[in-house]
Formats: structure tokens, sequence, C-alpha cells
């Protein structure tokens, strides 16, 4: 099964806002370089259930996706992602107890479900130690039941948080994919 909006490589990228998180989501050019802007994100710090609209551009005028926590103010919340009609696209959440050394995260889509982790304990480590430091880090998520890397998010060593999102499974589709990066940006110290 083939998900409806895929594409096997995209960018995420923070932009500075005052009391906001904001993201531009670009697909990817054949030659690796960033693309056209697929959809711009704005998240609100300190709310009380994480939400995260997707809009069409810095207009905001036309959502096309989102992701919602199902509980209120919960470390272990499930997130559903939206289609800009309501329809779920697939699921994520962080594993609380796996993410103390490790941050561990779900993802779910139809017809996967695949965990995702750190690749690096040292680097783990240091963050939680070091969490001022800016370090490139990587998440694979592989199919449960040893199944392979569905997606990988590789953030690139810079003063704004900078994605590489590679998704070399078709059942996943890119806004599933996107919702999952900006959440490893925005929601990885929860």
């Amino acid at each position: 099964m083939t998900a409806a909006m895929h594409l096997p490589r995209l960018f995420v990228r923070q932009r500075i806002g005052l009391g906001v998180n904001r993201y531009d989501v670009r697909a990817a050019n054949p030659d690796g370089s960033e693309g056209e802007l697929l959809a711009f994100a704005q998240q609100k710090r300190f709310a009380m259930r994480e939400q995260v609209t997707f809009w069409a551009d810095d207009s905001r005028s036309r959502p096309v996706f989102s992701f919602r926590a199902r509980q209120v103010m919960d470390v272990r919340a499930q997130h559903d992602v939206y289609d800009e009609h309501g329809r779920v696209l697939g699921t994520f959440g962080k594993r609380f107890g796996a993410s103390l050394l490790r941050s561990t995260w779900s993802l779910t889509a139809p017809g996967l479900a695949a965990t995702g982790t750190e690749r690096s304990l040292p680097i783990a480590l240091l963050r939680r130690v070091l969490d001022s430091v800016p370090f490139a880090y990587h998440f694979d998520f592989a199919e449960d039941g040893g199944g392979g890397v569905v997606m990988s998010s590789d953030r690139q060593r810079s003063i704004r948080d900078r994605y590489d999102v590679s998704v070399p499974d078709p059942r996943i589709d890119f806004r599933l994919a996107a919702s999952v990066a900006v959440a490893l940006d925005a929601l990885q110290e929860r």
C-alpha cells in the first residue's frame, strides 16, 4: 500500500519566533537541494493540549494538515495527524520510560507500526547533560517486528534547527513524516 502523498525526502527548517516555534517544510529537489515550500507550521509554546497546524504558506489562510495530542499535558501523549479534511493519516508519540537514556518514539500509519530511536547512545547522553549545545542527532524509525528503516530524521549542525528527513517506505505520507520531524524538534525535551 502506498500513502496518498508519499515523498522519499524532505527538509524541515525552524525559524526564530517570539513565543512560537515556526517551521518550513520543503520538498527535496532531485539534486538534493531544498525545493518548493510544501507547508509552513507554527506551534505555540506552553499550550495545554499540543496542536500544530501546517498551512499552505506564511499567510496562514489555508490549512493543509495538522497534528493534535489526544491528552492534555501528558509527556506520553499520542498525537494524531490529520489531513485538511480531518481524516487521520497516522499517529506518533513519545515512549516516556524508554526515552530516559535514548529518546524513543512510536509511529503508526495504515499497515505499519514502527519505533524510532536516537542512533547514538553517547550523543543522547551528552544531549541530556549539555542541553544548550546544538548537537547533530539522528533518529531511525524501524518497522516493529524486525523490519527495516522506514523513516529517518537527521538534525544538521546549525544554530536554527534543520532536519533532513528520509522516507524510504511508501506507506508513510509526507504529512505524517513532516509532523513527526517537527515533533522531534518541538516536543523532544518534554
